[in-house]
């Protein structure tokens, strides 16, 4: 089950929100809930980060709510970003969206 996220930074919180991403699906799959295929990072034209993961089930996602590990690290997202709909990014009024990739 594939996620998609965006994460539009908090004002000055942008360095933050990169050392979260950095972890983001480490700390995921060190508590087994999403797959070993590699996610990917990109960046829309106003700077809002785009994530692609892949959970391992309804389940995983379900047991990542009650999971200690996984609500620190989403503290810390909500730290550094707010989240965005994806309706709400200018690419996705094109046909074909293009988005910057993003290496951390």
């Amino acid at each position: 089950m594939y996620a998609i996220a965006a994460y539009r930074s908090k004002k000055g919180k942008e360095e933050l929100l990169r050392e979260v991403l950095k972890d983001h699906v480490p700390i995921l799959r060190k508590e087994r809930l999403v797959t070993d295929r590699p996610p990917y990072l990109m960046r829309t034209t106003d700077g809002t980060f785009i994530e692609i993961f892949e959970w391992k089930s309804a389940a995983a996602i379900q047991a990542a709510h009650e999971n200690a590990a996984v609500q620190a690290m989403w503290a810390r997202f909500e730290e550094a970003c707010t989240y965005e709909s994806l309706v709400n990014l200018s690419e996705s009024k094109e046909m074909f969206a293009n988005f910057e990739s993003v290496d951390l």
